[in-house]
């Protein structure tokens, strides 16, 4: 598992060096990923560029809200991150999305269900040839056709027994 250097002393170079990493390493095979609460991910904010690469990003209120908790109290929390692009993200041959709870629920069904639109930056998964999103009933909960899902998880063709 690799991660962008947040403390690297030059960030965008760090940047740089990260996406080289990748590609000497021959890209990357699995992206494992969460979304956030106003559908971000790898801290790709709404309004994230689609083609964007590994960068420094400054967070949203919300995201800073819903990272508080990881906090102690007093502790400022950061107000900008180093992640991933959108279109470092979309260059992984597989992405598994995972989410849980129903303060999910909203960015779960704009990702899957919505319109592909950097509004919501799990919705360009939409578009990756090999995502996987799993989610419990709770951040389910607001997928129109939850029930076609599941119907199509249990009676998928063997060539995608692997899944």
């Amino acid at each position: 598992m690799h991660v962008p250097d947040g403390l690297a002393d030059d960030l965008v170079a760090g940047c740089a060096a990260y996406e080289k990493a990748i590609k000497d390493a021959g890209g990357i095979d699995v992206q494992i990923l969460g979304i956030g609460g106003n559908g971000h991910i790898g801290f790709n904010e709404p309004s994230s560029s689609f083609a964007s690469r590994t960068r420094l990003k400054t967070l949203a209120p919300r995201t800073l809200q819903d990272n508080k908790r990881y906090f102690s109290e007093g502790e400022k929390v950061p107000t900008h991150c180093v992640t991933q692009g959108l279109g470092t993200i979309m260059d992984a041959r597989h992405v598994v999305l995972l989410a849980n709870g129903e303060r999910k629920a909203d960015a779960v069904a704009a990702a899957v269900e919505g319109p592909v639109s950097s509004m919501c930056p799990a919705s360009i998964l939409q578009h990756h040839e090999h995502a996987v999103v799993v989610v419990d009933e709770a951040a389910a909960a607001k997928l129109k056709l939850a029930d076609y899902y599941r119907y199509v998880w249990e009676n998928k063709p063997e060539e995608y027994q692997e899944f």
